[in-house]
Parts: structure tokens; sequence; C-alpha cells
């Protein structure tokens, strides 16, 4: 599979520094990231904090001091930026770090021109730029697992009815003639209709693992020509493969 090229464009304004490393981190594994690139006026007692950890991992900072007090200049340098980087045609994928709504069209203007736009920001972010993007990334699932645990099995109880129906759901859809669903066709289902969809959400590291917890609803079997399928398990079934 080729190897994606990746521009990251980080709103300074809108991030925590101290989760630049785990941003940084989760987005290596879409692609070799050619360009970093971090947007705000770092004069401001606001991002005093941000020069350490832009030299530690040589992220570009993009200096933009405010033009009146109390107004964000920062989003249109970014914006430019964006704009002039897609024109060259060498970027495959644009990470957009930030927790802003006002990047939603920045984010349905790359998806226009074929670039897939990877958001990360808050889980609190509006629905509108989630849902501009491809993927969306909740920064709160890059913590330390070992992080608020208590925390995160009480998010889990309260996403597990949702969980189960959009599982039902993508598993109906995709399901051949005898019940079987391919996980793949699965997983990119719940992306495209639920673009900040994370199984970290709902404590699972992985896909495969909510079949493996509930086998008494679901069936896995391994295929030489389609990997992992699922088949939900009914009364009325009498497969037994």
């Amino acid at each position: 599979m080729e190897n994606k090229k990746l521009a990251v464009l980080i709103d300074s304004d809108n991030t925590q520094y101290s989760k630049l490393s785990l941003i940084i981190q989760e987005l290596s594994g879409y692609g070799q990231i050619v360009v970093k690139r971090a947007y705000g006026d770092f004069s401001s007692e606001h991002l005093k904090n941000w020069k350490t950890p832009l030299n530690e991992m040589a992220i570009q900072p993009r200096q933009q001091f405010a033009y009146t007090v109390g107004k964000n200049s920062t989003d249109s340098t970014m914006i430019i930026d964006a704009m002039d980087l897609l024109y060259t045609d060498r970027f495959d994928a644009f990470a957009l770090v930030t927790s802003d709504s006002d990047f939603t069209s920045l984010a349905t203007r790359l998806r226009e021109s074929e670039i897939e736009v990877i958001g990360v920001g808050k889980t609190t972010t509006p629905v509108s730029f989630k849902n501009a993007c491809d993927d969306f990334i909740a920064i709160e699932n890059l913590e330390d697992p070992s992080e608020n645990i208590e925390e995160k099995l009480t998010l889990s109880q309260d996403l597990e009815r949702e969980l189960w129906r959009l599982m039902h759901q993508a598993w109906q859809n995709y399901r051949d003639d005898s019940g079987w669903a391919k996980l793949g066709e699965i997983g990119s289902y719940l992306k495209r209709i639920k673009s900040d969809f994370d199984t970290r959400n709902y404590g699972l590291k992985k896909l495969s693992d909510f079949f493996d917890l509930h086998s008494s609803r679901y069936r896995t079997r391994t295929s030489k020509n389609n990997g992992l399928e699922v088949k939900l398990i009914t009364k009325a079934s009498t497969d037994k493969s």
C-alpha cells in the first residue's frame, strides 16, 4: 500500500501543547508527515509554553500577531496556507488539529478536491466540523490508558446502547445471503456515517474486540479472501460453520 503524504496544520489557540506528542504519534499511523505547522501568536501569554514542544518535535511555528485585541487572526493564515499546500498537489491527506468549527468550510473544500481530511480535536468539537472530516480523532482518546479509568468505564456504559445499534445497523447493511459480513466493510461504513467513530470511545482497543466480548450474540470466522467476518446469532440460524 502506497504511503500517504500528510500535511499537519495545528490551530494552537484551540489545542493543548501537552498533547502534541500524542497527536503527532497518532497521525504518523496514517502515513508520512511531510509538513508540520502550528499557527498562533506565540508572543502572547496564552501560548508562552509552546516553544519547547515545537522545537522538540520539529513543528514549524507560523507566528501571527493579533491585528486587533480580542480578535483571532490565526484562522485566516492557516486557511491560506492550507490552500497553498493543496495547489502543490503533493499531499494525499490534511490533518487539521483544532476544536474550532470555523475550519468546517476548509475541511469541506479540501474534501471537494478529493483530499482526505483528518480532524483532531476535543470531544466537544462542534459536530459540523466533525462531519466535514473523513475521520475525526478525539484528543481525549490519546491519553494514557491508565488514566481516568473510572471515567472511561462510566462513559462506555453510557454509550453501550449506541454501539450495539451501530454494529447491528452495519451488519444488516453488509451481510451476504448466508448472513456473514466482512469486518473491514463494517469499519469503513461506521466511519462514513460517524466520522468521529473510534472504538476507544467505547473502551475497546480494536473493532474485533466488540464481537469477542459478545460471542453469545455474534459469531466470527477468518476467511482467506475476506479476512475476519462476523454473523449475528439468531434463533433461526442453523449455520454452524
